[in-house]
């Protein structure tokens, strides 16, 4: 009971710090809150004196940032969270109905997850033990595309040239099917991999071999395998709940949905500090319910073996894959910026505009009739040193987080709450605008989900029989860590951490995308997606190209993570512990 309340205690403290910190939002940022709102207002009204000053009048803000965080607390006891500051209406029914159309389109993006994830793990569901470790090459291209493109080609293609469903607007459900795609396939490609990677050791279970041994069903089998490795994905699939809610600004902002990451967004950049609170409040209050329904599923499924230390290992040892795939898609992908470097990713031609591929300009031209290979290969260096840099600090970060779950776990799910775009704000308020702000809002959360999979794998891995065993023969909690519990988690942590490199590159795309990551003339490929995408129908080539090396770095990420495998040492230990 006590550790309960202490950790209530600590996710409450967290929110009130969150909160409290977006209320200093625009001193932090060292910038007019009455300017800012004026300009959201009217952009083309004169900022003069007198109506500055009347602003300060209406909003209050002249008794000071604390006063204005404690009038808004105090009404938040009676539902009250204030007035809008832009456009004066109440702000809880907003903020509601935007929840309740990011809910719902969450709830259908949810399910194109959760069916992708299927067809991911379809093949080693039907085969079971005897299913080898796929390359999975197409998981990987489809976790590599970025949202905001997808969801402008499906808005292009599906909604416009076809007419099969709306492009635009909120006006029913089927409006929800082409942003809910464009936001499930990405997020159902990673739980499929990292679900696909935990189910090959639920079939080498002594129950599983015995079931099959007796002649049970393979379907009966294959459920009890995928109600065994579900527990392990349930905290990484509630992260995905809240990002999908709320982190969907860019797929909002192209479909023109009237959601609450969109809301967000809005309140912002216009410093609509009442809006802004209670956006980021209902995330956070998502983010607790989310995490507290993941933790009662898990126990609903592991049952008492959980409490009662009976587990067996999911993470048996497996010799590290060989093969030529890495390679090829290394050697793809180093040819590209090898032909990039040489060529100036700057020179313009205007008359040579949006022209597509020849032997001159092997991928095209952009709107400037710059050179695509040349500004691909010269982006390379920083999107991938960046990405890298971001990834092995993230891995570090949340394994080393993980190792602590009382802590993590309300970290996790506060910091996994904060909208990316209001997060890069925040980072930018305090560390100031720069080349390295968008690198330090994407790292501030690149940890949470790895975090959450070392907390969720090591829960497990404790309780397993084995371990038990082990401490029963002494073994004090380091020695359990180094030569147990940590040969065990870090390989499939690893796996997810190369997972998700092109994830990490694709967050400093969106940030890009929404004007908050690199500026122009900079080849970041994320800024490459922005600036060429209202160009995508009429030269594809020019988008086609960055999307093209990004889902490379997915495929490279994905095969080269097969490699990462438990040393044969644990092997050597479990089946001693057995034998005794």
């Amino acid at each position: 009971m006590r550790q309960h309340t202490a950790t209530l205690l600590w996710r409450a403290g967290l929110a009130a710090a969150l909160v409290c910190a977006i209320g200093l939002l625009p001193w932090l940022a060292r910038t007019d809150p009455a300017l800012t709102v004026l300009k959201a207002r009217s952009a083309d009204r004169d900022p003069t004196p007198e109506v500055l000053a009347d602003i300060r009048a209406q909003l209050g803000l002249d008794a000071g940032p604390f006063h204005l965080l404690g009038r808004w607390l105090s009404g938040l006891w009676r539902g009250d969270a204030g007035r809008s500051w832009l456009s004066g209406n109440e702000v809880t029914p907003d903020v509601l109905q935007a929840l309740g159309v990011s809910l719902l389109l969450m709830a259908v993006a949810l399910a194109v997850a959760v069916l992708t994830a299927g067809v991911i793990c379809a093949r080693t569901l039907s085969r079971g033990r005897r299913a080898r470790r796929t390359a999975g090459s197409g998981s990987a291209v489809l976790a590599a595309l970025p949202e905001f493109l997808t969801a402008s080609v499906l808005a292009t293609v599906v909604g416009v040239q076809l007419g099969w469903l709306p492009a635009l607007g909120w006006y029913g459900p089927q409006y929800t099917l082409l942003p809910a795609l464009a936001l499930g396939l990405p997020a159902g490609a990673v739980l499929g991999r990292l679900l696909d990677d935990l189910l090959p050791g639920a079939f080498t279970e002594p129950w599983a071999l015995a079931a099959d041994a007796r002649g049970i069903p393979h379907g009966r089998i294959a459920r009890h395998a995928l109600r065994r490795c579900l527990p392990g994905l349930l905290p990484n699939a509630g992260l995905f709940v809240v990002g999908m809610t709320g982190g969907s600004v860019a797929v909002e902002q192209i479909f023109d949905i009237p959601g609450l990451g969109r809301t967000t967004l809005q309140a912002a950049l216009a410093q609509d500090l009442p809006v802004l609170q209670a956006g980021t409040l209902v995330l956070v209050l998502l983010a607790a319910v989310a995490a507290g329904a993941a933790s009662l599923l898990t126990r609903l499924l592991i049952g008492p073996a959980l409490r009662d230390r009976a587990l067996t290992s999911l993470h048996r040892p497996t010799p590290p894959a060989r093969g030529i795939l890495p390679l090829v898609h290394g050697g793809l992908l180093l040819g590209v910026v090898a032909l990039g470097l040489p060529r100036d990713p700057l020179a313009l031609d205007t008359g040579e505009r949006l022209q597509a591929p020849s032997p001159a300009h092997p991928f095209g031209t952009d709107a400037l009739g710059r050179d695509m290979l040349a500004r691909v290969g010269h982006g390379a260096l920083d999107t991938l040193l960046l990405a890298l840099a971001i990834g092995a600090a993230a891995l570090l970060t949340g394994v080393l987080l993980g190792l602590v779950p009382r802590v993590c776990g309300p970290l996790v799910d506060t910091v996994n709450a904060v909208p990316p775009v209001l997060l890069a704000l925040l980072v930018t308020a305090v560390a100031g605008s720069g080349t390295l702000t968008p690198a330090l809002a994407v790292g501030a959360v690149a940890w949470a989900p790895l975090a959450a999979h070392t907390s969720a794998l090591l829960r497990q891995e404790r309780a397993a029989l084995h371990i038990t065993a082990t401490r029963g023969l002494g073994a004090d909690r380091w020695y359990l860590l180094r030569h147990d519990l940590l040969p065990a988690v870090l390989p499939p942590v690893t796996r997810h951490a190369l997972l998700r490199l092109p994830g990490t590159a694709l967050a400093l795309a969106s940030l890009a995308f929404l004007g908050l990551g690199a500026q122009p003339p900079d080849p970041e490929w994320g800024l490459l997606l922005a600036e060429n995408q209202p160009y995508a129908e009429r030269a594809p080539w020019a988008v086609l190209a960055p999307a093209a090396v990004l889902a490379l770095l997915g495929a490279l990420a994905v095969t080269a993570a097969r490699g990462v495998s438990i040393t044969r040492k644990r092997e050597l230990a479990e089946s001693v512990t057995e034998a005794r």
